[in-house]
């Protein structure tokens, strides 16, 4: 496994991240907990040292999972990366949807990081994640109803306790990135990144570069999509919320495709999935930092994490760019 520094701190993490999303089973068409932390503890027996949840996953579940799954590893060898600011058991702050929990009732998530909030949901967080500190701690979304300095005074508080490491943001601009830093500075924007979304390359990587932030990239395999699994008529269990997005529409998933048949020799020449390629290309990437990898059982995790293992010469990177830079 790779390690990288997170922006100009001291945490080190591994390149290739467990993204636990998908564990935590909300909009995913549930999950399995055992799986799961199987999957963690499988990942960490490959490098990956690091893993990226969130309170609104399963509404607490992947960080319950995570805390099990980390148990009895010495904390120093792990790095815990977790958000605040979206809540479904407060009606404040922005509204950001309607959505079901995993017991198929109605909830309504609201993006919100008022100060008290934000460490309320800390306090949580710790006492889910099974640990007395998080390495890593993002706002998840923009909130529009609370100043950003109110929230990241909240953070410099947490870090001064001890309670939190270091500050970081999710789906930020510039702009933002630029406002918070007053209150605390930041080490890292996490952000959706894929070949097929590569959105952030016109003003978020060049501010990240030039101000030495990490970019961590979720979403890199554009959420199953760039493993070449996916085809027009696929059947998405229920709950699975990619059933109803863009990139997963028969047109896109056929473009998508075409481009995936272009690269595919490359990745049969190596002995290697699409999707292990395409992990490689990510963080091979100009301002790229680190991907986030979600797995659901132990043989998806451990495929991800030998994504690392994968050499890309000078001019195999340069035809990858340019059939990614043709696909419109």
């Amino acid at each position: 496994m790779e390690y990288k520094k997170l922006g100009e701190s001291d945490l080190s993490v591994s390149a290739i991240t467990f993204g636990a999303w998908a564990a935590g089973g909300w909009m995913w068409g549930s999950t399995d907990r055992k799986d799961a932390v199987e999957a963690i503890k499988a990942s960490y027996d490959m490098g990956v040292t690091s893993i990226d949840t969130a309170p609104i996953y399963g509404q607490g579940t992947s960080e319950e999972i995570v805390g099990e799954a980390i148990r009895g590893i010495s904390r120093d060898k792990v790095q815990v990366l977790t958000k605040f600011g979206m809540r479904w058991d407060l009606a404040k702050g922005d509204f950001a949807m309607h959505s079901k929990n995993n017991d198929g009732q109605g909830i309504d998530v609201y993006r919100y990081a008022g100060k008290e909030s934000v460490i309320y949901e800390c306090e949580q967080s710790l006492k889910r994640l099974g640990t007395d500190y998080i390495d890593l701690y993002q706002i998840h979304w923009p909130d529009t109803t609370t100043p950003i300095d109110e929230s990241f005074e909240a953070v410099s508080r947490l870090i001064e306790q001890g309670k939190v490491r270091y500050a970081g943001v999710c789906n930020y601009s510039s702009t933002q990135m630029a406002e918070a830093e007053k209150s605390v500075p930041l080490v890292s924007n996490q952000i959706p990144f894929s070949m097929v979304n590569r959105s952030i390359e016109e003003e978020t990587v060049p501010y990240c570069i030039r101000h030495k932030k990490s970019i961590l990239a979720y979403s890199p395999l554009q959420r199953g999509l760039l493993t070449g699994k996916i085809h027009r008529g696929y059947t998405f269990q229920d709950g699975d919320h990619r059933a109803s997005l863009p990139h997963f529409q028969p047109d896109f998933i056929e473009k998508t495709n075409a481009l995936l048949d272009k690269i595919k020799p490359i990745a049969e020449s190596k002995g290697v999935s699409l999707g292990q390629l395409v992990l490689r290309w990510t963080i091979e990437r100009a301002g790229i930092t680190i991907a986030l990898a979600g797995a659901r059982n132990a043989e998806q995790a451990i495929q991800n994490a030998k994504s690392i293992d994968v050499q890309l010469t000078a001019q195999e990177i340069e035809t990858i760019n340019k059939l990614v830079n043709s696909f419109i």
